[in-house]
C-alpha cells in the first residue's frame, strides 16, 4: 500500500470499483451490529468514548503502518490542518450523531432514515463537485428515498430525539463524503493521510469534550469492564471503527461518494430484511415492509445502473442528463 492521489478525472476498472464498494458494505455491516452489541446489548452508557477508542485504533495502526514503511503520507506540519479542514469538524459529527443514533433507535429503523444521507449527498455533489447525473441514476435515488419515508410512516416507536440524531448523521455523512472524495486529490494526503489527520486532529478535542460533559467518568466507572466478552467487544468495535473508515475512503477513492452512499444505503435495507427475524426490537408492520421493499428496487437499479449497465457514449448519455443549475 502506497500513498496517492485521486484526481478528478482518474479512471479505475470496473473490478476495483466493485471490490471497493462490497468491501465497505460488509465493513458497514459489521460494525452496526458490534456497535449495536456494545452499546444496546452491553448497554455501555459512552457512545463518545466508543468513538474516541475507534479513532485511537486509527491512528495506532496507521502510524505502525507509516513506520513499517507499508504506507506513506505526508509528514504533520503547519499545512495539515489548512488541507483537510473542514473534514475533522464533519468526521466527529459524523461520527458522534452515527454512535447516538444507533444507541437511540432499533436497528432496522435507523437502517431506513439513513436514507436521507443518499438525497443529500447527490444535492452537495453537484454544488460543491460540480456534477451531473443521467435522469435514470436520479429515478433510482428518488425510489430509495421514497421508499424510506413510505417505511417510516409506520414507525410505532416514534423518539424525536433519536430522529434528529439520525437526520444529523445524515447531513454529517453526506458533507463528509462529499468533501472525502474533493480531499483526495489533495497532494501530499491521498487516502492514508485523509484518514490519520482526520483522527488525530479530532481526538483531543473529543477526549476533552467527553471529559467536561461526565462522559469519560461514565466510561471509566461501568461495570462491565471486568467481563471479557465486552472487552473483547469493544477492541473489536475499536478496530472496526478504523476498517470502516478506510472502507469508506477506499469506495470513495474507486466511486463516486453518492455510489458510496448507496452501497451502505442497501447494505441497511439488508440489515432491515434481517432485524425482522433476529434482534426482536422490530415492530414488523406491511406499510414499513413494502418501504423496505421499495427502497431495495431502488437500490439495485442504482447498482445496476452503476456497475452493469454502461452509457455507449458521452453523447449519448449527455441527453439525458440533469444538473441543478447554480
Amino acid at each position: 500500500m502506497s500513498s496517492d492521489s485521486c484526481p478528478g478525472t482518474a479512471q479505475h476498472s470496473g473490478q476495483l470499483k466493485f471490490y471497493s464498494a462490497m468491501f465497505y458494505a460488509g465493513s458497514s455491516f459489521a460494525i452496526t451490529v458490534v456497535n449495536k452489541t456494545v452499546l444496546t446489548s452491553f448497554r455501555f452508557p459512552s457512545y463518545m468514548c466508543l468513538g474516541i477508542g475507534q479513532m485511537l485504533a486509527t491512528l495506532v495502526v496507521l502510524y505502525a503502518a507509516k513506520m513499517s514503511k507499508i504506507v506513506q503520507f505526508q509528514d504533520c506540519d503547519r499545512s495539515i490542518p489548512f488541507k483537510i479542514f473542514p473534514l475533522p469538524l464533519l468526521f466527529v459529527g459524523n461520527h458522534i450523531t452515527g454512535l447516538a443514533s444507533t444507541k437511540k433507535l432499533s436497528l432496522p429503523m435507523f437502517t431506513v432514515l439513513r436514507k436521507f444521507t443518499i438525497l443529500m449527498t447527490m444535492i452537495l455533489e453537484v454544488y460543491i463537485l460540480r456534477k451531473t447525473f443521467p435522469k435514470r441514476l436520479v429515478y433510482s435515488v428518488v425510489t430509495i428515498v421514497l421508499g424510506a419515508v413510505v417505511a417510516a410512516s409506520s414507525d410505532l416507536a416514534f423518539d424525536l430525539e433519536a430522529y434528529s440524531f439520525i437526520l444529523l448523521n445524515d447531513a454529517f455523512t453526506a458533507a463528509s463524503g462529499v468533501y472525502t472524495k474533493k480531499k483526495l486529490g489533495t497532494e501530499g494526503l491521498g487516502k492514508y493521510g485523509v484518514l490519520f489527520y482526520n483522527a488525530l486532529i479530532i481526538v483531543i478535542p473529543t477526549f476533552l469534550a467527553s471529559a467536561l460533559t461526565g462522559d469519560l467518568h461514565k466510561a471509566a466507572t461501568f461495570e462491565d469492564w471486568v467481563e471479557v466478552t465486552f472487552i473483547l467487544c469493544f477492541l473489536v468495535s475499536c478496530f472496526m471503527g478504523f476498517v470502516l473508515m478506510y472502507s469508506i475512503v477506499l469506495c470513495s477513492y474507486y466511486n463516486s461518494a453518492l455510489t458510496t452512499t448507496v452501497v451502505g444505503a442497501i447494505k441497511n435495507v439488508a440489515v432491515a430484511y434481517i432485524g425482522i427475524f433476529v434482534g426482536g426490537d422490530y415492530l414488523f408492520s406491511w406499510t414499513n415492509f413494502l418501504g423496505l421493499s421499495i427502497c431495495m428496487s431502488g437500490g439495485l437499479m442504482y447498482s445496476y445502473l452503476t456497475f452493469i449497465d454502461k452509457p455507449p457514449g458521452s453523447k449519448a448519455q449527455g441527453s439525458t442528463q440533469m444538473k441543478i443549475e447554480t
